[in-house]
């Protein structure tokens, strides 16, 4: 196919693609596959590179600047970026054309013919070979290489399913401060209860199938990702964790801190979950006390948080986890990454209007409350019609608390108020509108209502109660964007003795083969929280 450097084809061959500033030439036999719906994972992956290599050069600088040391040398200004499932060489392409500063972009991929499209559609779109790097090899392999040498300022994780083989890998081969960009599809393992033995074989942890199980599925892949690092004496910092269609994708920041290390107990535990009305409780496994001058003292946690029955309802609990209870994202990352976003318009994002919704809404969830509950699995716990919305935020509000709502599930409630504080708003609710007379004596809908309030109650509509992100009318939540949009087939073309998990990577995120969808049906839908007058 190629002739030194220089690939040979012919354009006839192959259908043309465009998407941001690149041109991607693909087989008409669909060599390679595209899923126009990932646009979205890769322009946010685009301003996600560009916060942190803003945010990075102005830290770098300004230690350079604070520094006495007459011997100085500049910090380099430039950063090199890996994309270890690089499949057809898209992103690594877009990277090279929409990224500036970049040194150079190492694109592997494992199979001959994904590594023939990188250099052909490199070739296409002007990018040189010494910016983008075509490599074949193992992703593993690849990335532990990295030992002794000069690791990834960027390292990229999009493959097919799991990303959880490759984890320990990537940490390894990310610099210090540098930023891991990573992708799971497999939601059907991780947020859903029908296959928790291989959610805790993959990453540690056990899902639920909650109305937050989405959330969940975030934290779980961070606990997953904490743990690898926390074994090489290294500390992950979420910047941003989206949960998109039928995926999460997740960027974090990797330092070299065996001290930060010793606050992940305090941020890592269970999840204790009601069957019925959903009340949850999280149980972290240690805690961190004030010692002397700026120390700590990090001690085993007390428990456990909840009886074996619901304090609300008397049904069973069940646990998930143990997961990431520490924050999801750094605000001053998404801010200014929305600001960027905001700037940049439709002419630099091509799902900018989605992008600004997603963020401004990720902006507005409460980042220090883990978890959440939604006005349909409230409401239906008492048998009463839903609501609005603002309704119960006010409620909230009124009361003291905070609240918001999530970006991984429509109609979502996220607040610092005390379980037993929810549930009085639930009951001052049905006093209002009428108790159902299908509540059955001795069931759970009856032993909630028979409690007696705590709090009292004011539903007068508070200011603050309708999110910014809705009164300005953004895209907040996400609509099926064309019909059969949800995951491609895996691609088959290549050998027998090269078809592994790794050999199928794509720039598309999709689920495996075999998943059934986050609610257990075997459709590829995401799991949506749908209510009456919920959004």
């Amino acid at each position: 196919m190629a002739t030194g450097n220089a690939p040979v084809y012919r354009i006839e061959d192959y259908q043309q693609i465009t998407e941001g500033q690149a041109t991607i030439l693909f087989p008409k036999n669909n060599e390679v596959f595209y899923n126009p719906v990932q646009q979205f994972n890769r322009d946010m992956s685009i301003a996600a590179i560009k916060t942190w290599r803003d945010i990075t050069m102005a830290a770098r600088m300004e230690r350079f600047n604070k520094s006495t040391n007459p011997t100085k040398v500049a910090p380099p200004t430039t950063f090199a970026v890996l994309e270890a499932l690089a499949a057809s060489g898209l992103r690594s392409v877009r990277y090279a054309k929409e990224i500036e500063g970049i040194d150079h972009i190492v694109a592997n991929d494992l199979l001959a013919d994904a590594v023939e499209s990188i250099q052909r559609n490199a070739h296409y779109n002007g990018v040189s070979p010494q910016l983008l790097r075509a490599n074949e090899g193992d992703a593993i392999s690849v990335m532990y290489a990295q030992r002794g040498k000069k690791r990834f300022d960027v390292v990229d994780l999009d493959p097919y399913g799991t990303a959880a083989p490759f984890i320990d890998a990537a940490i390894h081969a990310a610099e210090k401060n540098g930023l891991l960009c990573v992708t799971c599809t497999d939601l059907a393992v991780l947020a859903s209860n029908n296959n928790s033995e291989t959610c805790f074989a993959k990453y540690g942890g056990t899902p639920l199938k909650a109305e937050f199980c989405h959330e969940l599925a975030l934290r779980l892949v961070i606990h997953s990702l904490q743990q690898a690092a926390n074994r090489q004496r290294r500390y992950i910092e979420p910047l941003l964790s989206c949960s998109i269609d039928f995926y999460v994708r997740i960027f974090v920041r990797v330092h070299d801190s065996p001290l930060l290390t010793k606050s992940v107990a305090s941020q890592t535990g269970p999840v204790y979950h009601c069957r019925y009305c959903g009340s949850f409780a999280a149980q972290p496994l240690g805690t961190m006390q004030p010692g002397k001058g700026s120390n700590y003292r990090y001690q085993i946690a007390d428990g456990p948080v909840v009886d074996r029955q619901c304090a609300t309802c008397a049904s069973k609990q069940e646990i998930g986890g143990p997961c990431w209870l520490g924050p999801l994202h750094n605000r001053d990352f998404v801010q200014q990454m929305y600001n960027a976003v905001s700037a940049g318009g439709a002419a630099m994002y091509g799902t900018q209007p989605r992008m600004k919704g997603m963020l401004k809404v990720i902006l507005e969830e409460l980042n220090d409350v883990p978890f959440h509950y939604t006005l349909t699995q409230l409401c239906s716990a008492v048998r009463i019609a839903c609501p609005p919305l603002v309704k119960v935020n006010s409620a909230l509000l009124n009361a003291g608390y905070r609240v918001s709502g999530s970006h991984t599930c429509q109609s979502s409630i996220k607040t610092d108020a005390p379980t037993q504080v929810v549930w009085d708003i639930m009951r001052a609710l049905v006093h209002e509108v009428g108790r159902s007379p299908k509540i059955e004596a001795g069931s759970p809908a009856e032993r909630i209502l028979a409690q007696e309030p705590t709090a009292s109650v004011s539903f007068s509509l508070h200011k603050n109660a309708n999110p910014e992100s809705r009164r300005i009318k953004l895209v907040r939540y996400q609509v099926n964007p064309e019909k059969f949009w949800g995951p491609k087939a895996r691609h088959t073309e290549a050998p027998k003795s090269k078809r592994k998990d790794q050999a199928a990577t794509a720039d598309a995120a999709n689920a495996e083969p075999d998943a059934t969808d986050a609610n257990g049906s075997g459709s590829k839908k995401p799991k949506t929280c749908l209510g009456d007058n919920a959004d």
